[in-house]
């Protein structure tokens, strides 16, 4: 197995959260998670040699790292950074750590995670937006011919998991119990350099492999391309060949923000 990255690189590519393998317990109530229970936010200056990330760090600790409001605002809506707009001109410049406590005696899933973190983009940045539709350069995820290589869910039931392990000379992502919505928000969030629209039709929850080898264009060009000699093929070719599916650049409308207003947070 080849080297990795550094670890908070390694997450910076997740789109699961990692220490969530275990489904919810229908016998015991979850916690609403309308609002972190008290969170510290940081402005920091950004060392991205250590890596973007986000994760739970056991139950009740989320933290967030070398995150701009931008990068914050995408991770919590699932956009593409080049959809939103608007702002302060430190919006795309500033970074911040975050460091969360959450309720309860579970750890909470990730769309629970974004809702807490969308009440904070409110409360400590005072983030006031507008949506309105444009017309972007876009990547359709769509059938290839042969039809999909999925597979089915082994447990259905379980959190969407779906990271990027990142090695010098590829991306493997293990997907488990995730739709194409959710791997779609991977791909136009942090991966591709455009907005990515799920045209598959696919209803399903899948367990599946993908492995590629990276390029300059990718991961906003934080992550080294992989060398000319490596044996993973291209992304476009990979979601072909392993998944049956294909990526294909179109123009088309999304939803995108306007920021109206936003502030730095006060000191904690």
């Amino acid at each position: 197995m080849g080297r990795r990255y550094p670890v908070a690189i390694l997450i910076l590519w997740a789109s699961a959260v990692m220490g969530q393998a275990n489904s919810p317990s229908a016998a015991t109530p979850r916690p609403k998670f309308a609002a972190f229970e008290v969170a510290t936010v940081k402005p920091v200056d950004a060392d991205l040699k250590d890596g973007r990330m986000f994760k739970m760090d056991g139950t009740h600790r989320w933290v967030a790292t070398n995150y701009t409001l931008k990068n914050l605002i995408a991770l919590a809506y699932d956009m593409n950074p080049r959809t939103i707009s608007g702002g302060p001109g430190w919006m795309d410049s500033q970074c911040f750590n975050i460091e969360a406590v959450t309720s309860g005696d579970v750890a909470p899933v990730r769309v629970e995670q974004m809702q807490m973190l969308r009440a904070l983009l409110v409360e400590r940045f005072g983030l006031d937006f507008h949506r309105q539709d444009k017309e972007f350069s876009i990547y359709e995820l769509t059938i290839a011919k042969g039809g999909p290589k999925l597979k089915a869910a082994a447990k259905p039931d379980d959190p969407p998991q779906i990271y990027g392990v990142v090695y010098p000379g590829k991306i493997e992502v293990p997907a488990r119990s995730v739709t194409m919505d959710d791997f779609v928000a991977m791909l136009q969030r942090a991966t591709l350099d455009r907005p990515t629209v799920n045209k598959t039709g696919l209803t399903g929850k899948y367990d599946f492999d993908l492995e590629w080898a990276q390029d300059e264009s990718q991961y906003g060009g934080q992550v080294p391309a992989a060398p000319d000699d490596t044996q993973s093929p291209p992304l476009f070719t990979a979601v072909q060949e392993q998944l049956g599916l294909k990526l294909e650049a179109k123009r088309g409308l999304v939803s995108t923000m306007i920021v109206d207003q936003a502030r730095k947070p006060s000191p904690d």
